[in-house]
């Protein structure tokens, strides 16, 4: 089936709309195969020829089925075979102590065949290849009794057929009297093909239908749609916007732009602070005082140069560092130590002799 098409859609697009209407009308068939082809005439001839296998197929499973479903007690008629190849069933003992009347004696080997045939019909490769035992197979009972059984297997198979087809029809036809049922069986066939086309276009009008009641419901359940989420959204915008939040906003923003003021008050007292700690006097004198000590650093320098030339003049060697060897300032300490007890000890000999 062709996909419909929005009749909106088709009006806001006319060259589309003439073109799907050529489509659908005049090259395409409902089922979306092509009514131009060439190949028309042979396709027919083998899907007719297929139409035949089909209906082949389906006698043969109905006959099939209809051996397998069979009911050998529904035969009204009493058969007349030989006693040796007949059983008689068993009658029914009645409540109220009469009999009732004799059932139909049933041909064991019609029993036997009923079980027998829907195999061999089913599954053909069971049986025997050779010719040999394919004839010593139909020699034998009940196969060999099939022409003597088949007005009887004929008639079971009729009745069987004739009670489906009789089910079908009143599925069909469910108001048609039941005594008038049977008319209906040889309409099965049309009144199938009339199913099948009103389904088909019953399908199409369905979806059609369905396109156009959805156009402007679906249009109308968008706007709802669109109205609903933003109402969601204007309710999420007021519960983050709304007069508490913006309270608190503008409460936030007071407390920064306080902040901000102490801030700016605090960096003018550090700077008045500043101003009145370190006045131009003040300023002066602690430019004197790092002229001072520049001067200073620099008689510092040229008194340790001073007193490395001395150093170099008693033999003692100073780094780059300014650190002397520790061996050679050691040794002239104790050399002093020593010079100075000496002196000591020459002063205080002289005090004495000056004394005496």
């Amino acid at each position: 089936m062709l996909p419909p098409v929005e009749d909106a859609v088709l009006r806001n697009n006319p060259q589309f709309a003439a073109l799907y209407s050529t489509l659908t009308t005049t090259i395409l068939n409902p089922d979306g195969s092509t009514k131009n082809d060439p190949a028309a005439k042979e396709r027919s001839a083998i899907r007719e020829e297929l139409n035949e296998y089909r209906l082949r197929d389906a006698k043969q499973s109905l006959l099939i089925d209809a051996i397998c479903t069979a009911n050998p007690y529904s035969l009204q008629s009493k058969p007349a075979p030989a006693p040796s190849l007949t059983r008689r069933t068993a009658r029914p003992h009645q409540p109220d102590g009469s009999s009732s009347q004799p059932t139909t004696e049933l041909p064991e080997p019609l029993l036997d065949l009923l079980l027998l045939l829907p195999t061999l019909l089913k599954t053909p490769s069971t049986l025997p290849q050779d010719l040999e035992s394919i004839t010593l197979l139909l020699s034998q009972p009940p196969l060999s009794l099939f022409p003597s059984l088949l007005p009887q297997l004929s008639n079971l198979l009729s009745t069987t057929l004739h009670t489906s087809a009789v089910h079908l029809a009143r599925i069909a036809n469910p108001s048609t009297n039941p005594s008038y049922i049977h008319r209906s069986i040889p309409h099965l066939p049309s009144h199938y093909q009339t199913l099948v086309q009103t389904i088909s276009e019953r399908k199409a009008l369905l979806s059609r239908t369905r396109l156009a009641a959805a156009e402007p419901g679906l249009t109308t359940l968008l706007h709802e749609q669109t109205a609903g989420v933003l109402g969601q959204l204007l309710r999420s915008l007021e519960a983050k916007h709304g007069v508490v939040a913006r309270w608190l906003e503008f409460r936030a923003v007071e407390a920064r732009l306080i902040a901000q003021r102490q801030q700016a008050e605090v960096e003018g007292v550090l700077a008045q602070a500043e101003r009145d700690v370190y006045t131009p006097e003040v300023g002066r004198a602690l430019g004197n005082y790092m002229v001072h000590l520049r001067d200073a650093r620099g008689r510092l320098v040229e008194a340790v140069r001073g007193l490395k030339g001395e150093l170099e003049a008693y033999g003692v060697k100073v780094d780059s560092h300014g650190v002397g060897k520790e061996k050679v300032m050691r040794e002239m300490a104790r050399v002093y130590r020593d010079m100075g007890r000496q002196v000591k000890e020459v002063r205080g000999d002289l005090e004495r002799l000056g004394g005496a």
